[in-house]
């Protein structure tokens, strides 16, 4: 085999193991963001009005939402300020 063959693997090898300790490294570092926690301060759409109770979408995923403020309509955004059980508390953005 030629010299230059078997350089160029090597710095193929080299360039693909600093990747993958580079990635290993940002991926252990990164928050674990689940749960219903993680719900607090983020925005959610209003699918079925809040008056007070009804029902928003987060993510994908529908919760019960109450609101503290009177009435919210279809299409608005909220803010999740506390998650109670399986029920959010939402205020208007």
């Amino acid at each position: 085999m030629p010299v230059w063959f078997i350089v160029v693997i090597a710095i193929i090898v080299v360039i693909l193991l600093v990747f993958v300790v580079i990635w290993s490294i940002r991926a252990h570092q990164k928050k674990i963001a689940v749960g219903r926690e993680e719900l607090v301060g983020r925005t959610a759409v209003v699918e079925v009005a809040l008056e007070p109770k009804g029902v928003v979408l987060v993510e994908g995923e529908r919760w019960t939402a109450i609101t503290d403020k009177g009435h919210i309509e279809l299409e608005e955004e909220v803010i999740i300020t506390k998650v109670d059980g399986l029920k959010l508390m939402v205020t208007k953005k």
